[in-house]
């Protein structure tokens, strides 16, 4: 088979299309034909060396993906998502990386039955996005009916998923976007579209709701850390899930920007939690390959919500798998809206 290859850290250019070795299951395994492969900021930072658990290179990347089941390992059928994986299932999976390829093995426990109505371009854009939206909000974040939710960077993957799973929920949304986003926030649903460019997020917010909302979701870092959290009231939750902002726009790591942006990354004391009735939360879905009785129930709500018409994906641009390089660099350049997919077939 073939696959794209991170030869070594660094910027875009260091991802090669190459032969790789075919992967074979084992017991709790199943071996999926590839058809598209989501990607993430996280495999971004996973190209340049500064995400957690990233392998030395070389490497295959990708945290996710859509395709068919082509062989299934000794016990695997009744280890599934769902049960009853076959070779023919079209499924999606969380594979914590190797998934820029043509096949891939994962444990059938990470894979999900999809809906028949479902594309594979749709299917690969949710397992990440959607699980980390989901699990920030309601079981780290336990949002109800009429809270009020922040969410940065509005207008990529985790950001539309977000607001999808909000609105859908009976949340108020504040999203942050760019100038050229704004008509995209407004047309996704988001209560309280800020353009980041000329509007302070904190002033927005203070303004619709002067004594602070219930949760901030922010993956930029540094400063906007620290406006996220200033627009918490009592029983607040920022949830952090990424640094972002740490890197720059030809998809190289700034590390005086970076360093900078640390010092700039405010400190929560103990104490003063407890003073202001504020909880500042962690989610790194990466962490959670093991859980998957945490994330299978998730996930089947999500698709309920597709089925339902509530959530969908936003499928910004696609690229073929072997031009991984140039999809990397248009998300470095903050070009999308939705999701970038990778199309192995």
């Amino acid at each position: 088979m073939r696959a794209v290859v991170v030869r070594k850290y660094g910027p875009p250019e260091v991802l090669e299309w190459r032969e790789a070795p075919d992967p074979s299951p084992a017991a709790g395994q199943v071996l999926l034909r590839v058809r598209a492969i989501g990607i993430n900021f996280a495999d971004l930072l996973a190209r340049l060396g500064i995400y957690s658990n990233t392998p030395k290179p070389p490497f295959i990347p990708g945290l996710e993906l859509a395709g068919e089941v082509e062989r299934v390992g000794p016990g695997a059928e009744a280890e599934g998502a769902a049960g009853s994986l076959r070779p023919g299932s079209r499924v999606a999976a969380l594979t914590f990386f190797r998934a820029y390829a043509e096949r891939v093995v994962v444990n059938a426990a990470q894979t999900f039955p999809i809906p028949d109505a479902m594309s594979f371009e749709e299917a690969a854009a949710i397992p990440v996005n959607y699980l980390t939206a989901y699990h920030s909000m309601f079981e780290m974040g336990n949002l109800r009916r009429g809270d009020r939710i922040l969410i940065t960077s509005a207008a990529g993957g985790v950001g539309v998923a977000a607001v999808q799973l909000a609105r859908a929920h009976g949340l108020i949304t504040f999203g942050t976007a760019g100038p050229s986003k704004q008509e995209f926030l407004r047309q996704l649903g988001v209560d309280h579209p800020i353009d980041y460019s000329r509007e302070d997020s904190l002033g927005v917010v203070r303004r619709v709701a002067p004594e602070g909302i219930e949760m901030a979701l922010d993956a930029i870092g540094g400063r906007s850390f620290r406006q996220s959290y200033r627009c918490l009231g009592p029983m607040g939750r920022l949830v952090v899930y990424g640094f972002s902002t740490v890197v720059g726009a030809k998809g190289k790591v700034s590390y005086l920007r970076a360093a900078r942006e640390m010092l700039r990354t405010r400190r929560f004391h103990p104490l003063r939690l407890i003073d202001k009735n504020i909880a500042v939360i962690g989610v790194h879905l990466g962490k959670l390959a093991n859980k998957s009785g945490v994330l299978r129930p998730q996930m089947k709500e999500i698709f309920r919500l597709y089925h339902a018409g509530e959530v969908k994906p936003v499928i910004g641009k696609t690229f073929p798998l072997q031009e991984a390089a140039a999809a990397h660099r248009y998300i470095h350049n903050r070009q999308n809206i939705g999701k970038v997919v990778l199309l192995a077939d």
